[in-house]
């Protein structure tokens, strides 16, 4: 069995555990594997602002490494949550961009973690207007800088 489906089977018993009825699908792009849980009331399993979600799929990863300690990072999404708020938060970027461009003054964004930065520095590596930069440091937790080309 390799890591993916071990991440799809470790889930699975974890929510059959916690009285979950769930359809688990399992997708596997470059950026990694990702378990995509289909459900009624996906609240539960979200949280407010997703942090039950966040802390399920840190419980799930550390379980899967402990059977594959050189697995990729398993992503879990509930009923598309995660897509819709990237969505959200790269519409909120892009406003924060054409603020850029329009009075020519960089605009510092509030800190993120490694994924977020990665989603912004993505958004903005073919922008002929606008570039993105964030300092070199050891820090987890980092800001962006959204600056004219």
């Amino acid at each position: 069995m390799n890591a993916a489906h071990s991440a799809h089977e470790i889930l699975d018993i974890m929510l059959r555990h916690l009285g979950y009825s769930v359809t688990i699908e399992m997708d596997e792009d470059p950026s990694g594997p990702s378990l995509h849980v289909r459900m009624e009331k996906p609240e539960s399993l979200i949280g407010r602002k997703g942090e039950r979600l966040d802390d399920l799929q840190h419980l799930v990863n550390k379980l899967l490494r402990q059977k594959f300690p050189e697995a990729p990072r398993v992503r879990l999404d509930v009923e598309n949550f995660r897509h819709q708020e990237i969505g959200r938060f790269l519409d909120a970027i892009r406003k924060l961009a054409a603020e850029v461009q329009s009075t020519g003054q960089p605009v510092k964004l509030d800190p993120m973690n490694s994924y977020e930065r990665r989603l912004v520095h993505n958004l903005f590596k073919d922008d002929p207007h606008i570039r993105s930069w964030s300092p070199e440091d050891a820090g987890r937790l980092k800001r962006i800088t959204l600056l004219l080309r």
